[in-house]
């Protein structure tokens, strides 16, 4: 898969998800996340969120607590990403220096494949910062034009809005952006 050679070899990539479409780069590789915060437009100091293949890959990246666990057996694959502790050797530029990181498995066969192949990836929308979200990839290459290698034409995005994101502190969370996973939703997946 090119999308995936072209990951390793430190270049970005647009790529269809559940929600959006995302810009993905290796998130091991800083001088990628660098350039990827550059084509976005995006001020360093708002981290960026990571797309993983499955629970495995999830538990390589950040440690999963109880409440962690329930939100992703109701809702992952799917459009959630949850914010919890990094583990120690995620670089700091892409989490702008917090402990913490957001995390989705994005329930899209293509996504899945990449992250499969190429381990963790950034999963942020395609587009420069504050513009509207891609929702198809003649939105993105406008938007991101010659500063990504490859871009994948899925069609229109299934959902066309952003993932539901939700920082979870212990026991406690607290819902950063709504998208279609709703706080009710969140609060039945927590009394299981």
């Amino acid at each position: 898969m090119a999308a995936s050679e072209d990951i390793a070899a430190g270049n970005l990539v647009v790529y269809p998800t559940d929600t959006v479409y995302g810009i993905g780069a290796d998130i091991y590789n800083q001088v990628a996340v660098k350039n990827l915060f550059l084509a976005k437009r995006r001020p360093f100091d708002m981290a960026l969120s990571v797309a993983v293949a499955d629970r495995r890959m999830m538990e390589s990246v950040a440690f999963i607590n109880e409440t962690a666990e329930k939100l992703i057996d109701a809702f992952l694959p799917g459009p959630l990403t949850i914010i919890i502790k990094k583990k120690p050797d995620v670089p700091d530029i892409l989490t702008a220096a917090s402990q913490k990181v957001g995390i989705r498995i994005p329930d899209h066969p293509l996504a899945l494949e990449i992250a499969r192949r190429s381990g963790p990836i950034v999963a942020t929308s395609a587009n420069i910062h504050f513009q509207p979200d891609a929702v198809d990839i003649g939105m993105a290459t406008a938007s991101l034009g010659n500063s990504v290698s490859t871009y994948i034409d899925a069609g229109h995005s299934p959902s066309g809005r952003p993932s539901t994101i939700v920082w979870i502190k212990d026991k406690e969370y607290e819902i950063v952006r709504q998208g279609p996973i709703t706080e009710d939703m969140i609060k039945e997946a927590l009394q299981c």
